[in-house]
């Protein structure tokens, strides 16, 4: 008669962050901060929208004065691609060898960045490094250049993360790559730089620091993960007391500046206060990680079909990243609640702290965020972005990818879980 030996729970977390420098004027330093580790050879890299404001540019030249060449990159595509990934990382190949690389922009240009920066470095191709299934999922033999994030929207959290995320077309599916060394060196938080934001922008990219901070605060705990081995740890580690800190700190701030910053985009203090929680919310859930609404966001924006959200440049069909995390989010968390009700309530409270508690506590929480939803013009629901109930499959599909994610919540996912989301979130109110 046999019998199996439980594994060891877990108890070790870990905690990564970027150096950061935070304030009005910081992105005017960045030429210093460069030269003081010996840089002499810089691509920035930005989208061609950030590189119509001049931005890039004069975050270039302020670069001479301390003796560093730079050449800006323009040709990130918003929502990036395998095929707008390998683009850049095959003209960086050609005009290098580069000793650091500057990103200014969203999330787009960040992930972009670190892309070229890992394959600049190491040897293979993209696919290599893709998070499993979908690619190979190899790790980085080699260590990467520095690389500065200068984020000029709030949301994405990419400046804090080891996360580099992009559409692989052919598969129709949004997918990533994951390895601490992919995390910026330094991020130039800069809230000036987002004043001119649009509401819708604002908006869909809120959103995502909203899930970032909600999916981190309720992931799986991490003394609930069979022991790793030193080789076998990942920067996703379930959440943890100091994720939590950073997570219910993006809540508080998100409670009071969210509405007022995609209502009154000219407001320096909610602006700062949205920059700042993108922050806190990144540095919770780059160690922590996020769940359902994330995997679930990966399919939706991947099998896209018409839909052209308001305030995004040109007229391609697309729906941004932290929109397609809102849209099945009420549903996950209403899925999620049993395995912690208590946190649940708490980030309800953080969230809308005036918000009376219904008699039903599982319900606190996915109405606080459709309420939210509402005032912020969000679709109202995946139908509402193209999607019925004939496309459920290939989203159940699509999200059953993303075994990275799913790991990280707090109660295991079934393929009927996943589809029963889906069908709820067609239409949220």
């Amino acid at each position: 008669m046999s019998s199996t030996v439980p594994a060891a729970p877990e108890s070790v977390f870990t905690y990564g962050a970027p150096q950061l420098k935070f304030g009005s004027g910081a992105s005017d330093e960045i030429g210093y901060d460069l030269s003081r580790l010996g840089v002499r050879r810089v691509l920035v890299v930005t989208d061609p929208g950030v590189a119509a404001t001049g931005l890039p540019q004069r975050v270039a030249d302020q670069m001479e004065r301390f003796g560093i060449e730079a050449r800006v990159y323009d040709g990130v595509h918003v929502e990036p691609t395998d095929v707008s990934l390998t683009r850049a990382i095959e003209d960086a190949r050609s005009s290098g060898p580069w000793d650091a690389f500057v990103a200014v922009g969203g999330g787009s240009s960040i992930d972009t960045a670190k892309a070229i920066d890992l394959l600049t470095t190491n040897p293979g191709e993209l696919m290599d490094y893709v998070n499993v299934p979908v690619g190979k999922g190899q790790a980085p033999s080699e260590p990467l250049k520095p690389l500065v994030a200068v984020p000029t929207t709030t949301g994405t959290g990419s400046e804090s993360t080891t996360i580099c995320v992009m559409d692989v077309i052919s598969q129709r599916v949004k997918t990533g790559i994951s390895h601490a060394r992919l995390r910026p060196t330094l991020a130039v938080i800069d809230p000036d730089l987002t004043l001119t934001q649009p509401p819708g922008v604002t908006a869909a990219s809120g959103m995502d620091i909203l899930c970032h901070a909600l999916e981190s605060y309720t992931a799986r705990w991490y003394t609930t993960y069979d022991r790793k081995t030193p080789e076998q740890r990942v920067p996703y580690c379930g959440s943890n007391p100091i994720s939590d800190m950073w997570s219910e700190k993006a809540l508080t701030l998100l409670a009071g500046s969210f509405r007022r910053a995609v209502r009154h985009g000219d407001d320096v203090r909610a602006r700062a206060d949205m920059a700042m929680a993108a922050t806190f919310a990144g540095m919770g859930f780059g160690n922590a990680g996020v769940h359902v609404p994330h995997a679930n966001a990966y399919p939706i924006a991947g099998q896209v079909k018409g839909f052209h959200p308001k305030d995004y440049p040109g007229d391609e069909p697309m729906v941004p990243h932290g929109m397609s995390v809102a849209l099945t989010a009420p549903e996950a968390f209403r899925f999620t609640f049993e395995a912690s009700p208590e946190r649940h309530v708490r980030a309800a409270k953080l969230l809308a702290p005036n918000a009376g508690e219904p008699e039903n506590a599982a319900e606190f929480l996915p109405t606080v965020l459709t309420d939210l939803m509402r005032d912020i013009d969000m679709p109202n629901g995946i139908a509402a972005v193209g999607f019925d109930d004939g496309d459920v499959p290939d989203l159940v599909a699509g999200t059953m990818k993303q075994q990275r994610l799913l790991a990280t919540c707090p109660r295991e996912v079934t393929e009927d879980d996943v589809a029963g989301i889906f069908r709820r979130s067609m239409s949220l109110w």
